[in-house]
């Protein structure tokens, strides 16, 4: 199967062609910087993040950006509440998000252009819309004229009739049409300003994508990401400008990723549902959150509650827990070669799933980067390798072995695309053990003693002592095993 994407503008998939051979170029619509970044910012990072490794593994050569919006009204409310320039708000959640990526593992884009950095060239879009009829002043703002541009509304696929009917546009009289929008606004008391050929003041949201994307990258632009929030009339806007001024395709191929919604819910500050990356990654490690933004089709709707957080957790243990037997057993047994071995049937059917994953983990991706069937080869693959562990620690035979080995390195290597399973079970596990004894407020010290002393109440044969440190102990996530070598503890 050829590589296809959903296209928002047709409405249906197509073979993806790239404007210049195999070279790829990418925009995504990054954030506002008035606040810490949302979990619906990281599904927007994740999903494209996972799509430009996926294009860079099959050969494509990516240049990815992703801008930031470092002056708007957002922006300056907040400066204005905390009595600050909009430029120290802005730098601050530059930096927080800047965090928020890094600890989600998520590349760095080739560019990431800030608004304010492109001034002069959004003040020559606008002349240029202006001597074109596509725009209008008013006093020291500028106006983009929709009724000029036949086409608009070709994204969101609605006439401006119904545009206006359904959605909630700024009201301004002094508009010819409810629908224009502002590509320069004069300069009010107390905001950031550049000087203009219409005065003092900013240019408008839509047309900083505008700019910034087409100077990065020309036109047509081969993908244009982000959120399904974006359509109308952000996406719809940047089409009109663009399109508009320079009179060719702005983008070949737009790709919406759709919502997160909590327990059901539209995430909303006023209903108090709204989640932060950094809450999520306190009581998550980053590659749970990063499976729950890929286990779902990137344009179907997510639904997040604490239970699917646990599901997707108790996941991804299970499948660092088979890595995690596989690396104890090479500790103990050299590497061998698996045409060697006459294979069971159980052995056989992990062996031939190993060897076809990558097939179908493309295929997938292939089919309008559908990550969910993706995972599910991989979790699939995980089954088998537990079937052939079987539910003993015993050393598995050669044979078996060497299955597990191919199957683990397979694993990998398609969980890599996707930004997965870039840790050693040690590691991913000591991180999940850390963040549970913080929460619970104790340390391997306390649980040691705690043991310790069970130890000892079992040997004066205590048993309700022992029971007792057991139940206190499990409250805090941790189990205790006796062997016949001794107890040990672990969190779950």
């Amino acid at each position: 199967m050829s590589l296809r994407f959903y296209n928002t503008l047709s409405k249906k998939k197509e073979a993806f062609t790239p404007r210049s051979g195999n070279r790829v170029n990418i925009y995504v619509c990054g954030i506002t910087a008035y606040d810490f970044s949302h979990v619906g910012h990281a599904r927007a990072a994740i999903v494209f993040d996972a799509l430009v490794r996926y294009l860079r593994h099959k050969g494509y050569q990516v240049t990815y950006v992703r801008n930031y919006t470092d002056v708007d009204d957002k922006i300056i409310k907040r400066s204005q509440e905390e009595g600050v320039p909009s430029q120290e708000i802005a730098e601050r959640y530059i930096q927080e998000f800047e965090k928020d990526m890094e600890a989600l593992g998520v590349i760095t884009p080739d560019f990431q252009p800030r608004a304010t950095q492109y001034i002069d060239k959004m003040i020559e879009a606008v002349k240029t819309l202006l001597e074109k009829g596509h725009a209008y002043q008013v006093d020291n703002d500028v106006y983009y004229a929709v009724e000029t541009f036949p086409e608009y509304g070709k994204l969101s696929h609605r006439n401006p009739e119904e545009l206006v009917a359904g959605s909630r546009i700024e009201v301004d009289e002094r508009k010819r049409n409810p629908l224009d929008f502002a590509l320069w606004k004069g300069a009010k008391a107390g905001e950031p300003w550049w000087e203009s050929p219409w005065g003092k003041g900013r240019p408008g949201w839509h047309i900083e994508c505008s700019v910034m994307s087409t100077s990065k990258l020309g036109m047509p632009l081969d993908i244009h990401g982000g959120g399904k929030d974006l359509i109308f009339p952000h996406h719809e806007n940047e089409i009109a400008q663009a399109e508009g001024a320079y009179g060719k395709p702005f983008v070949r191929y737009w790709m919406h990723n759709g919502f997160v919604n909590i327990n059901k819910e539209k995430m909303s500050k006023s209903l108090g549902n709204f989640l932060t990356i950094r809450d999520i990654l306190k009581a998550h490690h980053p590659e749970v959150l990063r499976l729950f933004l890929l286990s779902k089709h990137y344009r179907s709707p997510l639904d997040y509650s604490p239970e699917i957080m646990t599901e997707m957790e108790n996941s991804l243990n299970r499948v660092y827990q088979a890595l995690a037997r596989i690396d104890a057993v090479l500790e103990k047994s050299p590497l061998v070669d698996l045409p060697e071995f006459r294979l069971n049937e159980i052995e056989k059917e992990l062996a031939d799933k190993a060897e076809t994953l990558m097939d179908r983990f493309m295929e997938a991706l292939d089919d309008d980067f559908n990550t969910a069937r993706a995972i599910g080869y991989l979790f699939d693959l995980v089954t088998s390798m537990n079937r052939v562990f079987g539910p003993s620690d015993d050393t598995p035979t050669e044979a078996a072995f060497a299955c597990l080995v191919k199957a683990r390195d397979q694993l990998k290597q398609a969980a890599g695309i996707l930004g997965m399973l870039e840790q050693a079970p040690t590691d991913f596990f000591a991180f999940k053990k850390d963040k549970i004894l913080q929460e619970a407020q104790v340390d391997d010290a306390q649980i040691e003693k705690l043991v310790a002393e069970r130890t000892q109440a079992r040997r004066d044969k205590n048993w309700s002592r022992s029971d007792e440190i057991r139940e206190q102990l499990k409250k805090w996530n941790v189990i205790v095993e006796d062997r016949p070598d001794g107890t040990i503890w672990r969190v779950v």
